[in-house]
């Protein structure tokens, strides 16, 4: 039951999101909108990853599954696997391989950040509270 809540937690961001698009108009997807309204949340500590890490981790083992449409569209339209398909193909390939990159330098980043901090607020805890030893 607790899994359903977490889904419709991150479901709610998604139609959040898809209302925001409808209301205003704008290009950007509702999905998207969603996604950085959740990640706002969570940065900002508004929403605790714990309400919706289960959820998250069930979406994500069957995400291989929400590709089956966009599968059985080029078996649709052949005219995908023509010259200009393959261009376009290549350039789907070559955009998510700089997208994988960019996230993985990104949380590199971040998590050293994190750990440097960690650190800094270790060090400082042992100079404000020495052990004397005799």
């Amino acid at each position: 039951m607790r899994t359903i809540a977490q889904i419709g937690i991150i479901t709610v961001f998604y139609l959040f999101g898809q209302a925001i698009v409808d209301f205003t108009g704008i290009i950007i997807p509702g999905s998207i909108i969603g996604l950085v309204l959740l990640w706002l949340a969570l940065f900002f500590k508004v929403l605790n990853v714990k309400y919706i890490q289960k959820g998250a981790s069930i979406l994500l083992a069957y995400l291989t599954l929400f590709f089956i449409p966009s599968t059985v569209a080029v078996i649709k339209y052949p005219e995908l696997l023509t010259v200009s398909g393959g261009l376009l193909i290549l350039a789907v390939i070559i955009s998510t391989l700089v997208s994988l990159a960019i996230t993985g330098k990104v949380s590199q980043f971040i998590e050293k950040k994190e750990l440097q901090k960690k650190e800094d607020k270790s060090v400082a805890t042992v100079t404000t509270n020495p052990v004397h030893h005799k």
